[in-house]
Order: C-alpha cells, then structure tokens, then sequence
C-alpha cells in the first residue's frame, strides 16, 4: 500500500488569488463605460451687462418670439392660447424667416437663400410687428415650476425642429440630413456653417416661476 506521505496534495495553492483579484477589478475599471446622466444640451444665453442700457420695449418684444407654459400645460404663445403645440413650428419658422427691419448682414442672409426660401420670404416675411431678421430672431421659453416634464421636452423639440428645417432648407436637405452633416469633414462642415451662417439657435430658456393656472 502506498504511502500517505507520498500522495499529491489536493489544497490548492491561493497565494497569488488576491493579486488575480486585483488585476481583474482594475481590467473591469478601465473597461466599462460609465452611464452619464442625461439632460437637455442647451447654450443659454449671457446675463445682460448691468452697465449697458436696455433695449426698447417695442424693439425687444417684436424681436422676442414668447412661448409660456402654466402649471396646467397650458400654452401661451405671444400671448395667445395655443391649444395644439405641433402648430408652434410652423409658427417660429416664420418668426426666424421675418425680414421686417432686416440689416445689412440680414440682406446677406436673404440674398444666400434658395429660392423657394425667398418665395416664403416674400409671402410670410415681411411683417414689421415680427423679427427685423433671421440675427435678431429669439425665441424665448418661460415655463412654470408645475409644467409637466413631457410638455417641456415637446416645446424644446419643436422649437428646435423649426431651427434644423430652416437649416436644412437652406442648403437643399432635410432636417435629418442637416442633422447628420459629419463636422469632421471639411465639405460637410462647410454645408453645415452655410446652413446657420447669420442665423443663429436663439433659444432663451426663462428659469421657471410660479406662473399660476
């Protein structure tokens, strides 16, 4: 009969299990892709110089287009009620493609539009109550601290509709196809500065308030 002393040993040796462990949580840290939080992606605008005098009210209001939301999600769009908020693309579409007072710079822009653009122009854009021009043109969002979540996003995604239509247009794409100009090549970097070139995404988002009902 052979020995016991003679008989492998059946332990396992986990010496260096820790070391394995180590390695495998430093693998795992580099490896794994960390959830960033999700919000809305939005440049607000500067705070106003308190030393520089402000705007007159008849030039402020026609180049400020006003949308509010009440605690009930009802819309107020420049001062009207608007009930269906899919109407509100249309509408700020208009609003950027006024030429009422346009500057020397607006002319430029409008001189750059295709024609179709000018046609619209022509039909819709000249209203002297409205933007003096598409660098002027702001729209301004003003919620309650009741709005729903759901109606905040919907207005943000019209408004934002509206900007990318008139982009596209302007060089002959649709809003997706604007959207998807790789900025990293140089052909489609420049289609897409044509695009916004003296018309910029003037969204102001107010901090919201307590509106009321």
């Amino acid at each position: 009969m052979a020995s016991k002393k003679n008989r492998p040993s059946t332990e396992v040796n986990a010496g260096s299990m820790a070391d394995i462990a180590f390695l495998l949580l430093i693998f795992f840290l580099v490896t794994t892709t960390m959830a960033n939080d999700k919000g809305i992606a939005m440049l607000l605008p500067p705070k106003p110089d308190p030393n520089q005098p402000p705007p007159e009210v008849k030039e402020n209001d026609r180049n400020i287009f006003k949308i509010q939301a009440n605690s009930k999600d009802l819309l107020l769009v420049e001062d009207e009620p608007l009930t269906d908020v899919e109407e509100l693309k249309p509408m700020i579409k208009e609003f950027i493609l006024n030429f009422g007072r346009p500057s020397e710079d607006a002319m430029m822009v409008y001189n750059d539009l295709p024609a179709p653009m000018k046609s619209f122009v022509s039909a819709y854009g000249r209203r002297k109550d409205s933007s003096d021009g598409p660098d002027k043109a702001i729209v301004s969002f003003k919620a309650d601290r009741g709005t729903s979540y759901e109606l905040y996003i919907t207005v943000l995604d019209e408004v934002n509709a509206a900007y990318n239509e008139v982009y596209g247009e302007r060089i002959g794409k649709t809003a997706q196809e604007f959207l998807q100009l790789d900025q990293k090549d140089p052909e489609q970097k420049k289609l897409y500065d044509q695009a916004r070139s003296g018309m910029p995404r003037a969204i102001s988002i107010a901090e919201p308030t307590k509106i009321g009902g």
